[in-house]
Formats: C-alpha cells, structure tokens, sequence
C-alpha cells in the first residue's frame, strides 16, 4: 500500500500537531467559515460581504475607512468590496467633506441584511451547540486576547 493510497489508516499515524494551539484554531476557523460561506450561498452573500452590511446597519454613517480599520481589511482590497455592494444596490454613500463619503445601507440593503443575520445567527448556534455554553464567555475573551482586540 502506498503513501498516496486511499485506504491507508492514518487513525495511527502520530500527530505532532495534536496539541498545537494554532493548528486547531486554523482547523476550527476553516471550517466555520466553510460552513458560513456555503450558508451564506443561497442569499448571493460573501461572509465579508455580509460582515460589512451587518457593521454598517449598527453604525450608519461610517465612512469605507472606518470599515477597513474595524474589520482589518487592506484600504486595497476595501474598494473592490465596497463597490460591489454599491453595484448590487446594497449601500448607498454620501459626501461628508472634502473626501470622506459615509456609509447607508438601501431599503435593499436593509432586506439583504436581515437575511444575512438570520443566516449568520443559525450558523453560529449549530457551533455553539457543540460547546459547553458556561465555557463560551471564557473562550471568547481568549479569542480577543489571541486577536490581540482584548476589551
């Protein structure tokens, strides 16, 4: 039997990244973002995509900068996204001065995002169903300390 054969058992091969806090946290995080990306499909939304609606419902008039500082996203890779949601008809801008534009959602925008967080919201409870929910307050507070965004 090869190395490549699909019947090899690898429930016996050592793993020297059992206890490798960044491999499972990698692991945990490739497959909540498969999971949301596939869940999010049916509604025409990017898990970026909707991260950025949910953000500009609860702060109207945020700026694309705003958004890219908040979120971590390159100012590069912010207007490509930004456009898209303005092309689909999901946010409007308007000038505040000289450069800045703040951010609204449509009334399009405001049915894509409701949907989105009833999407979001079932994706989140099917991974916390799996947890001990005492322990989420701790976990969630390790999390920002990890990201480095400690409250």
């Amino acid at each position: 039997m090869d190395a490549g054969s699909p019947d090899k058992d690898v429930s016996r091969v050592p793993d020297p990244l059992e206890d490798l806090l960044g491999y499972w946290l990698r692991r945990a995080s490739t497959a909540m973002m498969a999971d949301l990306g596939s869940s999010l499909a049916p509604a025409d939304l990017r898990p970026t995509e909707a991260t950025i609606l949910i953000l500009i419902r609860a702060n109207p008039g945020l700026t694309q900068s705003d958004i890219g500082r908040v979120l971590g996203i390159a100012r590069a890779n912010m207007a490509p996204l930004m456009g898209g949601l303005l092309k689909r008809g999901f946010i409007q801008k308007s000038r505040v001065d000289g450069r800045s534009q703040s951010l609204a959602l449509t009334e399009l925008g405001v049915d894509k995002v409701c949907a989105a967080q009833t999407i979001i919201d079932a994706h989140e409870a099917r991974f916390r169903d799996r947890l001990d929910v005492a322990s989420l307050p701790d976990m969630i507070t390790a999390l920002r300390t990890l990201a480095g965004s400690e409250p």
